[in-house]
C-alpha cells in the first residue's frame, strides 16, 4: 500500500443544508425552536407555585420589563459598535493609514481579552453606574469581531476586481462604495451577527452596575437561592439569544448579494 493511499482523506465541509427552494435550513429551525422553547416555558410558569419573592419577579409584566431592558442594552450596543467597528476596519484596509492599523487592531484586541466583568466595574469606577455606563464596557468589548470580519472581507476582494472598477473611471471612494462593501457584506454581517450573540450574555453583567435587564433574575436566583428565578433568566437569555441569532442571519441572508448568500454561513 502506497503512502498516499495510507493518507487519511482530508474532511470537506459543505456548504449550508439548504431546502427546495433554496432557504437555508437554520433560518426555519432556529426561530422553531425559540418558539417551543417559550411555550414550554410558558407551561412551566403556568404550573409552578413561586414564593412571594418570585412571584413579584416573575409577573409578566416585570420579566416583559427586564426583556426589554435587556434588548434595550444589546440594541444600542450593536448600534455603536457598528458604527465604529466598521469605520475603523476600512480605515485599517486603506494603504494610507497603514502606519495606525496595528495600533486598531492592537487597542480592538485588548478590548476582547480583558474581562468583561472587571471592565464593567473599572467602567462604573470611572462614569459611575448606569445603563450607558454598561453600554460603553458592552461596546469596548464587541467591537472585534466586527472589525476583523471588516478587515477580512474588504482584504479578499479581488485586487484585480478594484482595479478594473478603477480603470472605468470609478474614485478610490465609489469603488470602496460599490464594490468592496458590496463583496464583504457576508463576512461584515457575519461578524455583525458574532457580535449580537456576544453582547446578549455579556449583557447580563449590566446587573451589577445598576443596569437592569435579564441579569437581575439570575443573580437574584443565586444570590437568595431562588431556582424559578435562575432557570427564568437563564432560559430566556439562551431565548434571546437565538431570536436575536435568528434575526441577524436572516438579514445576513437577505443583504448579501445573490450570489454570495450563504458563503459564510
Amino acid at each position: 500500500m502506497t503512502a498516499a493511499a495510507k493518507a487519511p482523506k482530508t474532511p470537506r465541509i459543505g456548504p449550508t443544508p439548504r431546502f427546495a427552494g433554496g432557504v437555508p435550513i437554520d433560518l426555519v429551525l432556529e426561530p422553531l425552536l425559540v418558539v417551543v422553547g417559550f411555550v414550554g416555558y410558558l407551561i412551566w410558569h403556568a404550573t409552578q407555585t413561586f414564593s412571594e419573592t418570585e412571584a413579584v419577579q416573575l409577573q409578566w409584566s416585570a420579566l416583559g420589563e427586564s426583556v426589554a431592558q435587556h434588548v434595550w442594552l444589546t440594541v444600542v450596543s450593536a448600534v455603536l459598535v457598528v458604527l465604529i467597528a466598521i469605520p475603523l476596519g476600512i480605515l485599517v484596509t486603506r494603504k494610507k493609514f497603514a502606519r495606525v492599523a496595528p495600533v486598531i487592531v492592537a487597542l480592538a484586541n485588548v478590548g476582547q481579552a480583558a474581562p468583561v466583568l472587571g471592565m464593567v466595574v473599572l467602567f462604573a469606577m470611572w462614569f459611575g453606574t448606569g445603563r450607558w455606563t454598561a453600554v460603553a464596557a458592552l461596546v469596548v468589548y464587541a467591537v472585534l469581531p466586527i472589525l476583523q470580519n471588516t478587515v477580512t472581507g474588504l482584504r479578499q476582494v479581488d485586487g484585480r476586481v478594484i482595479e478594473a472598477a478603477r480603470g472605468q473611471g470609478f474614485s478610490a471612494f465609489a469603488t470602496l462604495v460599490r464594490v468592496e462593501l458590496p463583496l464583504s457584506v457576508p463576512v461584515i454581517l457575519h461578524g455583525v451577527r458574532t457580535a449580537l450573540v456576544i453582547l446578549v450574555g455579556t449583557a447580563t453583567l449590566g446587573t451589577f452596575i445598576g443596569a437592569g435587564g435579564l441579569g437581575v433574575l439570575i443573580t437574584t436566583g443565586v444570590t437568595l437561592y431562588l431556582p424559578p428565578l435562575l432557570f427564568s433568566g437563564a432560559l430566556l437569555v439562551a431565548l434571546l439569544a437565538l431570536a436575536i441569532d435568528w434575526l441577524a442571519r436572516l438579514a445576513e441572508y437577505l443583504l448579501a448579494p445573490r450570489g454570495l448568500r450563504g458563503v459564510t454561513a
